[in-house]
């Protein structure tokens, strides 16, 4: 049975359900187990049932246990039951990870340019183009990084999809809390600067299938750099 260490920071509740959370997506606890008993856990923990019982509630609305009253709370297999949110509570990131999360970017953000280049307004044009620059006029990593999420932030935003800009939202808090992680898929930023401005191109010009192929080709871009630091 995995040991959780005490809690000793405040806000006691977040804590307990981040390292909760946590065991559960890296595997400490195997779908189908049984977590401990609330008691035992508040006494590993060193907290209060109150706590315990809170984190254990969030965590069954973001569907990672089953809570059953009168029997013991049974971990669920996060990748059948879960939702978008658990990309966001991932503690780290490693191939197993990256290779989907990158793949299924690379199809959305292709299939939003062609939206986008139907949908987009003059502003969202606009400001595509100012991105595209701004990434390859970028002094550093960092800069160079915010000017890539929010280019692609405004190209999914164009596409006008709502549940194409709630996916986005999970991903990118995946992104910018581990953003040290994800700096490779930038390397050599002069090659990839005309991607950037070749989709703004397209995607202002209403070429639904140009805009598609330059993003789709810029998303491979990032791919292949990131797994080729793996």
């Amino acid at each position: 049975m995995p040991t959780l260490g005490p809690v000793t920071r405040s806000s006691v509740p977040d804590q307990v359900f981040a390292r909760l959370c946590e065991a559960i997506l890296a595997g400490r606890y195997a779908p189908g187990e049984r977590l401990p008993p609330q008691r035992a856990l508040a006494a590993e923990l060193e907290v209060n049932m109150a706590s315990i019982r809170e984190a254990l509630k969030r965590l069954e609305q973001l569907r990672l246990v089953e809570v059953r009253h009168g029997d013991a709370t049974r971990v669920l297999d996060w990748r059948r039951s879960g939702g978008l949110e658990a990309l966001a509570l991932l503690g780290s990131v490693d191939a197993t990870v990256i290779g989907p999360l990158f793949e299924a970017r690379r199809l959305l953000l292709a299939e939003s340019a062609r939206l986008a280049a139907e949908r987009r307004d003059s502003g969202q044009a606009e400001a595509l183009h100012e991105l595209a620059a701004a990434f390859d006029a970028a002094p550093d990593a960092a800069s160079a990084q915010l000017a890539d999420w929010a280019f692609m932030a405004v190209v999914v935003e164009a596409a006008g999809n709502l549940v194409f800009q709630l996916i986005m939202n999970s991903v990118r808090e995946l992104y910018l809390a581990q953003a040290e992680l994800f700096t490779a898929m930038l390397e050599r930023r002069d090659e990839l600067a005309p991607l950037y401005a070749r989709a703004a191109d397209a995607i202002a010009a209403r070429d639904p299938d140009g805009a598609a192929a330059a993003i789709a080709g810029l998303a491979a871009a990032h791919e292949t750099r990131i797994r080729a630091a793996l």
